[in-house]
């Protein structure tokens, strides 16, 4: 059953790292992972949005993107669900969106890396 749907940018090769260390400690099948990047699946929001950040909806919630949705994310898989829990406090999910952020304004680097590597 699923417990949280992931839009996910899968053109980055640091998010499909992500992603892909996610789905195997997702071993229950717990996340539906969707890749924006190639414009084939439905969308909730339009693509550059998706793209931008990372977003993630829980079953009868909002969709929440950033810091939230990382959180999301963790709550469904066991291993990851304390960091979670920890991070639905109001103090700890600002910290996350702060780091998360600075990250932001560092992907694109951090991106070039990624391609540097794989040549």
């Amino acid at each position: 059953m699923t417990q949280v749907t992931v839009w996910f940018d899968g053109g980055c090769p640091l998010c499909r790292q992500e992603i892909a260390l996610m789905r195997h400690l997702d071993r229950r099948g717990a996340i539906a992972f969707v890749d924006v990047s190639d414009g084939t699946e439905a969308c909730p929001l339009d693509r550059q949005t998706l793209l931008a950040r990372f977003h993630a909806q829980e079953p009868g919630r909002p969709l929440v993107s950033g810091a939230p949705a990382f959180a999301a994310m963790w709550r469904a898989i066991p291993l990851l669900r304390p960091f979670g829990e920890i991070a639905r406090l109001p103090p700890v999910l600002w910290m996350v969106e702060k780091l998360y952020l600075v990250f932001l304004r560092f992907r694109p680097r951090i991106q070039a890396l990624f391609l540097r590597q794989a040549d």
